[in-house]
């Protein structure tokens, strides 16, 4: 009977397949001069393509005249709009040529799905008029971003508090930092909101409020050692960054010493985000498999989706001293059966000096034998040489990371563990 019942099932896995790969010849054949179209025009180069009418709704204009003037271009079936369906997250890779400097490969973020993209647009309405549908630009006027006109002098904490995880709990240290780092501006440089023209201003405030990836990748630039993708600049709804390499994904099955060598820079990485002379704490809210590159020549790890990173400010929790303050504070392990889960509060996350969460989020997610991804177990760390494993030294500091037994004791076994993959892979530096 189980035998009959799987003859089925595989019989009709095999004709919803051909179905699929006939509908999609079939969309082809029917589809021949539109795609040949499609493969010899530039759309990077067309105002509607990059949603330039929406602007000042939009990410930014720093980089319009290199899109316009044909400077960037769709590689192969990214020019194809047939497979959209399938790019639900809006990224596409691109050359991008200066002249006489050759080209090179850039990726092309729209920030969100198109469905996310026009849930922003619905929000904006519904904050102006209380009506889903608008003309969006008019309705911009009648919204809290147009409050923060020319005659405000500073971005405040009170103003934007909880608009998205990056000011989920603001300081005005980080405000500050956020206006001078501004990158689609020509008067950069300076804290003054009242410096930048109203359009500018905008188009701040709109990525902010929806997706402050871009403010992210700008105040805490790969320039100065953040291990973010480098900003590149903007057009309309299109966010042009630096190309890193393969995702994290790619390299699951790699020779052990590599792994052992990524594993390391990872809870590297933890560490600079948490403890910095800068004293912010940069907390990593979606950890996984797809949000971290490699390097193809230096074998870099870059963080490649800053969208869910919460900012707390040390300074200031040390001057206000909110309750429990300086009480160390351990995460707690979510064993919840799917892919990348986290356990956190974010209201702990900006009132506590001292938090394990990106240490958690690195060893459950990535590392350890909990760490699921695209069906697969055991973590990057996964099936270590005899040795390795005979002496049990490495996953029990993985296990201790992820899941503690004692009391504060991934704070312990992440520092052990970072010597311990540095000594195993050669970089103790």
């Amino acid at each position: 009977m189980l035998r009959l019942v799987s003859l089925k099932l595989g019989r009709l896995y095999r004709y919803v397949k051909l179905a699929v790969l006939g509908s999609l010849a079939a969309a082809l054949v029917l589809n021949t001069h539109s795609l040949l179209a499609s493969l010899q025009r530039n759309e990077l180069s067309e105002r509607r393509f990059l949603q330039l009418n929406k602007c000042p709704a939009c990410w930014g204009t720093s980089w319009c005249r290199k899109f316009l003037n044909g400077q960037l271009r769709l590689e192969s079936w990214g020019r194809l709009r047939l497979f959209d369906f399938f790019n639900v997250k809006n990224v596409y890779f691109a050359r991008y040529g200066e002249p006489r400097e050759g080209s090179r490969r850039v990726v092309l973020k729209r920030l969100g799905s198109a469905q996310e993209l026009a849930d922003i647009d619905t929000k904006i309405c519904r904050r102006a008029t209380g009506r889903g549908r608008c003309d969006l630009l008019q309705a911009l006027h009648a919204t809290e971003f147009a409050s923060l006109n020319g005659d405000v002098r500073l971005l405040t904490p009170d103003a934007v508090e909880g608009w998205s995880d990056l000011v989920h709990c603001p300081s005005q240290r980080l405000l500050d930092r956020l206006v001078r780092r501004y990158a689609e501006t020509k008067d950069s440089g300076s804290f003054l909101l009242r410096n930048l023209k109203d359009s500018e201003r905008m188009q701040l405030l709109i990525p902010l409020a929806f997706n402050p990836e871009p403010l992210v990748l700008q105040s805490f630039p790969s320039d100065e050692g953040w291990p973010f993708a480098k900003y590149l600049g903007a057009c309309g709804r299109m966010v042009a960054v630096n190309y890193v390499g393969e995702e994290l994904w790619s390299y699951f099955n790699a020779p052990w010493e590599k792994r052992v060598d990524l594993a390391w820079q990872l809870m590297e990485i933890a560490e600079q985000l948490t403890n910095n002379d800068f004293e912010f704490a940069l907390y990593l809210l979606d950890v996984s498999f797809d949000n971290f590159a490699v390097g193809p020549r230096d074998g870099k790890v870059i963080i490649v989706d800053a969208e869910n990173v919460l900012v707390a400010d040390k300074r200031l929790i040390r001057q206000n001293k909110p309750e429990n303050w300086d009480v160390w504070y351990e995460s707690k392990f979510d064993d919840c059966d799917k892919e990348a889960c986290l356990s956190f509060s974010k209201e702990i996350l900006c009132a506590r000096v001292t938090v394990d969460h990106n240490y958690y989020a690195i060893c459950q997610n990535l590392l350890s034998r909990h760490a699921t991804w695209r069906g697969t177990s055991g973590g990057l760390l996964h099936d270590p040489p005899a040795e390795i494993a005979k002496d049990g030294r490495l996953e029990a500091l993985l296990d201790e990371c992820a899941n503690p037994k004692k009391r504060y004791g991934r704070f312990q076994a992440a520092k052990e563990l970072r010597e311990y993959l540095a000594q195993l892979s050669n970089n103790v530096r």
